[in-house]
This record gives C-alpha cells, sequence and structure tokens, in this order.
C-alpha cells in the first residue's frame, strides 16, 4: 500500500506535481498517463525514494519491498544474468553474498558459526533455495534461454539486457512494483506473457506505458496527470478516455444550457427592471442569476498532432509483386524464396521473431538493401512512403526544422508551412530547433510530416509507434485507418494491428512465410490454437 498525501514538487519555479493525494492498493494495477513531460516517470522515482517530495508526504506500508524496472542496463556489465534476476531482491542476494565469502573463509570462530546460521535461516526464510530455478524461469518466460543464463551480462545483445532488468523487477514476489515502459522492446510473445503476470499478480502495481492494448488488458485503475495535478479512475484506459471524454462533454452541454439561461434572465432584468409591477419579479431573476455558476472546463495539457496522410495520384490495379525473394545474411537465410502479391486495399502486418528480418525486406523494397534472389516489380503508378525504424541519418544536418522540411519540399509560403508544422505540434520557436538535438518522438513528428507532404499512395512503416506518445499514437493510428492506400507495416502496438491490418504475413525462422488475408487479431487466435 502506498499512501501520497498532499505531495507537491518543484524545481525552480517550476511546479511538477501540486496537492496530489492518492492512494495505492493490493490487487490493483495502475496506469500512469499524461503528455510527454508531464512527469510520469518522475513520480515513479518519488514513489522509490530516488527523489525527494517539496511538501507533502509519501508513506509506504511497513516492510514492505519496492521494486522499480531499472533502466541501465550498463550498470551490471560484469554480472552473471542470473545475478542480475536475483538482484531484484537486494535483501536476499545480500545474504547470499555475505554466505559466499563466509564459506570461503579457512577458520571460523563461535561468532562467525552463529551469524552463518542466522544467514541461513533468513535465506530459507526469504525461500533462497529456489532463487536461481525461479530466476531461470522468469528469463525463460520472457524469452531468454538457458544459453544466456550463466554469461556476463555486457556478452549479451542489448534487446535481451533490457528483458534481464524486466525479469529483475518481477523477481520475489515484491510488494510494490514500479513499472517505466516495461513493453519497450519486448516481442509479442513476451509481451502477451507479461500481461498475464501482471493480471495474476496480486500486489501493487503502478505502470507507465504508451501502448493502450498492455493498459486496456492489465490496469484496473487509470491515474491521469494534466496540469500539475493528478486524478484517479476506476477502470482501464479505454473507460478513462471515454468517461473523460463523457464528462468534458456534459459539461459543455450544462454550460450551454446555463448561458442560456443566463441571457434570458438577463433579458428579463433589464426589460422590467424600471417597471414597478414588475420589480419584484426582475428583483428573484437578479438573486437566480448569482447563483448560476458556469462550471470551469480546464483545457488537457494533451496535445494530438493531426497525421492524415492525403494522396494525390491514385494507384493503378498494379500494386507490389515480390517473387521467390531470398536474403542471407551471416550464412542464414533469413528471406528464403518469399513470395506475395500486395492486392488494392491490402493493409498488411508483418511479423517475425527477429526485428532484423522485417527490417531487412522492408530495406529491400525501398531499394535501400540488395538481396540474393527473386524479383521484386512495382506497379508503375505507385509512390511509397517509407518510415525506417531508425532515422538518424536524415537528422545529422544543422538545418532547423523549418530548413529541414524545405529541402524536400518547395513551399516557398512560410506561413504555409508554419501551418503545417504547428499543426504537427511544432509552433512558434519550435520551428528553429536544430534537427540534430530533436527527442526521439520529435524526429519521429518529423519523418511522419516529410511523408505526409510527399502525398504518396503506399506507406511502408517500420515500428512507426516507436518514441510516440499516447496521443501521437493514437492520431496515428486514426491517419492510417482513414488512408485508402495500402500499406506494409510492422508494429508492436497490439491496438494499431488490430485496427488496421486486414492481412498478415507472418515470417517464420527459417525464412520462409505464413500468408493470411485475415484481420491481425483473428489470426493471432488461430496461430494460438
Amino acid at each position: 500500500m502506498i499512501q501520497v498525501n498532499n505531495v507537491s514538487l518543484k524545481f525552480g519555479k517550476r511546479t511538477l506535481f501540486e496537492d496530489v493525494n492518492l492512494k495505492f492498493t493490493n490487487g490493483n494495477c495502475y496506469g500512469l498517463i499524461g503528455a510527454n513531460g508531464s512527469g510520469k516517470s518522475t513520480f515513479l522515482k518519488l514513489l522509490n525514494k530516488e527523489l525527494d517530495t517539496t511538501t507533502g508526504e509519501i508513506i509506504i506500508g511497513k516492510d514492505e519491498r519496492i521494486s522499480i524496472l531499472k533502466q541501465d542496463h550498463y550498470e551490471y556489465d560484469d554480472k552473471r544474468v542470473l545475478d542480475v534476476v536475483i538482484m531484484g531482491n537486494e535483501k536476499l542476494y545480500s545474504i547470499m553474498e555475505e554466505k559466499d565469502k563466509m564459506y570461503s573463509q579457512t577458520e571460523f570462530s563461535e561468532e562467525d558459526g552463529m551469524k552463518l546460521a542466522n544467514l541461513e535461516a533468513e535465506f530459507m526464510e526469504l525461500d533462497g533455495w529456489n532463487a536461481e530455478p525461479d530466476a531461470a524461469i522468469l528469463l525463460n518466460n520472457l524469452g531468454i534461454g538457458e544459453e544466456y543464463h550463466s554469461m556476463i551480462m555486457k556478452e549479451l545483445p542489448v534487446k535481451l539486457r533490457v528483458k534481464v532488468l524486466l525479469a529483475q523487477a518481477l523477481f520475489g514476489n515484491p510488494d510494490i512494483l514500479l513499472l517505466d515502459e516495461p513493453t519497450n522492446s519486448l516481442d509479442l510473445d513476451a509481451i502477451r506473457w507479461l500481461e498475464e503476470f501482471l493480471i495474476n499478480f496480486h500486489n501493487t502495481v503502478i505502470i507507465v506505458s504508451h501502448d493502450r492494448h498492455f493498459l486496456n488488458k492489465v490496469c484496473t485503475h487509470i491515474v491521469d496527470i494534466d496540469y500539475s495535478k493528478m486524478k484517479l479512475y476506476i477502470g482501464n484506459y479505454d473507460f478513462w478516455y471515454e468517461s473523460s471524454e463523457l464528462l468534458q462533454r456534459q459539461m459543455r452541454e450544462s454550460n450551454k444550457k446555463k448561458e442560456e439561461k443566463i441571457k434570458e434572465l438577463q433579458a428579463f432584468i433589464a426589460r422590467f427592471s424600471a417597471n414597478a409591477s414588475k420589480s419584484k419579479q426582475a428583483t428573484s431573476r437578479k438573486k437566480m442569476l448569482e447563483k448560476i455558476e458556469l462550471d470551469e472546463i480546464v483545457p488537457s495539457s494533451r496535445k494530438y498532432p493531426f497525421i492524415d496522410f492525403k494522396i494525390e495520384k491514385p494507384a493503378g490495379k498494379e500494386i507490389l509483386k515480390v517473387e521467390n525473394l531470398t536474403k542471407i545474411v551471416d550464412g542464414k537465410k533469413i528471406l528464403d524464396k518469399v513470395s506475395f502479391t500486395v492486392l488494392k486495399g491490402d493493409k498488411i502486418c508483418f511479423l517475425a521473431g527477429d526485428d532484423m528480418v522485417k527490417t531487412t525486406l522492408f530495406n529491400i523494397l525501398m531499394g535501400k538493401e540488395k538481396y540474393d534472389k527473386g524479383t521484386i516489380e512495382w506497379g508503375k503508378t505507385i509512390v511509397p512512403g517509407y518510415l525506417p525504424q531508425d532515422n538518424n541519418e536524415y537528422f545529422d544536418s544543422d538545418k532547423n526544422i523549418m530548413e529541414w522540411i524545405g529541402q524536400f519540399y518547395d513551399i516557398k509560403d512560410e506561413t504555409v508551412l508554419r501551418g503545417f508544422l504547428g499543426r504537427m505540434l511544432f509552433s512558434g520557436e519550435d520551428v528553429f530547433k536544430k534537427v540534430n538535438v530533436l527527442s526521439g518522438g520529435e524526429k519521429a513528428r518529423c519523418m511522419l510530416s516529410k511523408i505526409m507532404l510527399e502525398n504518396p499512395n503506399f506507406l511502408i512503416l517500420d515500428e512507426p509507434t516507436n518514441h510516440l506518445d499516447l496521443e501521437s499514437i493514437t492520431s496515428l493510428n486514426k491517419g492510417l485507418c482513414r488512408f485508402t492506400g495500402e500499406i506494409l507495416f510492422t508494429s508492436r502496438d497490439y491496438e494499431l494491428n488490430h485496427t488496421v491490418a486486414n492481412r498478415v504475413i507472418d515470417i517464420q525462422q527459417d525464412g520462409t512465410i505464413i500468408d493470411r488475408q485475415i484481420p491481425y487479431e483473428e489470426y493471432l487466435e488461430k496461430k494460438e490454437k
């Protein structure tokens, strides 16, 4: 249990939180949402005592253990993978270290014997004999095979190190679990396993995530951060979205009726206040007027970019035909005689166990990588727009955002360009920011802006939700649903896959494919069966 009482946090003149009063209880999972920069990750640090509050207090239940998903995997470079997971329970790991140190001694005093006996008792109480098997089970469930368990962390690929840190956070049944973007770098199978783990977790969980489906699956409550205030909603993300929209709509409708009533009363008072026979009625209406209070509708700090892909020239009948495409990387066939034809109206979600496979295929289709065998035939009318997963090469420049966009398109009217960038949340002086210092989210919005100005009739999108906040993901999702051209895409965002895709191509480990013209969710159900 966590009790937050009148908590405020200030950095200089900036107030991040003010007068926060919340209670987090066992058996519930709380999704922490808010615009970028609203302080979601900072609030988790407050709960974990990494930061001190400016005012107020945070009370944690006595002897309750907090576990937090750490972000710096380099911290454990020289540690064994299994040990890193067990370190999630600091008390248990310190006992294990102390025991090993004492057993390595050549001589024992009576005092040493008593100390070791106490350590063994604590070790038993913390279920220490099952520590390594439990850690191994967590790693296996997250897709880290036994061949990696005894390796040193720095020997692992970066994406596996991130999974090890997640296993560390989950280890040992913590009383309070704090997870900041836990689905980052997880494959779909690992995400689904984590969903089930959290659904069956009986203690307190607080999560920051941009994955809408994940929040809907695991959350029992939503905590919304907006303009330094926090409000608790019972229900998942969709319930929060619908109820907050409904509340705003009701308040606007209520204010509209009140304003109409105010005008009616004011008209009567103005007309009859000087009339002796009507003076009592006018006075009565003045009192009624004084009692009417409009609801204060505070605008949200959330900002939604306007993402809309307009087609300049519709595609003809022939779209894209791929036959017997083969690609060998480091002696392994990652694409083996892959054949598929993109038809009118296709929005194809690509799946693969290895991200590199999907990225390689998309780069080949866009002419950025060579292939070993096969043919690729584009329809003559196709104008593709491409969003790569790694966009760094586009931003190796000293240009500002206006200049950067200007190099791709001959838009001489600065007002038009500023208006377009404003809709993508680059307003005022933002347009003069250098592109080589932009955040990941800002670069992603720049790339989407570039594609929109190209007016493509065909889209290839490699993890398009990477670095985007919930608001931008929602806008992108709607834009792709509206798009009337064809799409090839890959994404870990379940909601995007579910609402956009009408066909699934699953690239297998041997480089072959399974091609099904069915929606994403239906494909997963059939695959599971």
